[in-house]
């Protein structure tokens, strides 16, 4: 097992309340709004649906039986309800919404150890305006990727996923050497933190090959994850780097 557990905070300024805020209103979502996950009818009715997205209008289904592709079985998906807010606007509520308590647990604790350095580069609104817009893009990315590649167009995405990957990429620009400490089976290991977010982000292209030819990869979207992080890597600069420059001056 390979697992990021915290990185090197001594260099930090400011206390990451706009971090901690983003991580607890995901866990209130999943635990009160989404019932811990159960509450599907919901979830479906505020995820991000690409054919409600690529229409702009709201979409209602039937439930229906599918076959997962990872274990043959049969499962039934509950239909799309009614979406009581703009089509548009579900890419910011499926961004605070999870699907199981694995997913949101490597979320917040991937968002919990590269936000807090992120924020503090950038200040706090820049670093809530970035969050959001990326994740917002993010989305259109498995929009369009999902639209390109042949896919059902009604199965609903959700998750942080495409704003971290955001974060990620804004990390490994802001600070590529900062040593990020990985728990590798019974040792901790101190990594340079381009080599851990660079990993991450191959492994990231390689799973989503499998989406190619129309085939879904599981039930990860990894267009989210991929567009966010590249979002990210054009956005950091233009969020970021006028406050580093006044930093560095001040310092002087």
């Amino acid at each position: 097992m390979v697992l990021p557990i915290g990185d090197d905070n001594r260099d930090r300024k400011t206390f990451p309340f706009v971090n901690y805020l983003l991580i607890g209103l995901n866990i209130f979502a999943f635990i009160y709004w989404q019932h811990w996950g159960q509450n599907i009818r919901l979830t479906y009715s505020y995820a991000t649906v690409p054919g409600e997205i690529l229409s702009g209008h709201d979409i209602i289904t039937k439930a229906s039986v599918q076959l997962d592709p990872l274990t043959g079985r049969q499962m039934i998906l509950p239909g799309l309800g009614p979406t009581p807010i703009p089509i548009f606007f579900t890419l910011f509520t499926a961004m605070f919404m999870h699907g199981g308590i694995g997913h949101i647990a490597g979320n917040m604790l991937f968002l919990f150890i590269f936000g807090d350095n992120v924020e503090d580069a950038m200040g706090h609104g820049r670093f809530l305006v970035f969050y959001l817009l990326c994740g917002m893009l993010a989305g259109l990315s498995h929009v369009v990727a999902t639209y390109i590649l042949g896919q059902n167009l009604l199965i609903p995405s959700l998750g942080a996923s495409g704003a971290i990957s955001a974060v990620l990429a804004a990390y490994m620009i802001l600070f590529p050497g900062k040593r990020v400490y990985l728990w590798i089976f019974f040792f901790i290991i101190p990594v340079p933190a381009f080599v851990v977010v660079g990993l991450w982000f191959a492994f990231q292209l390689v799973d989503g090959l499998g989406m190619l030819g129309g085939q879904q990869a599981g039930d990860v979207a990894y267009a989210a994850h991929i567009g966010g992080f590249v979002f990210g890597l054009l956005l950091t600069r233009m969020f970021a780097g006028r406050r580093q420059a006044r930093n560095a001056y001040s310092r002087r």
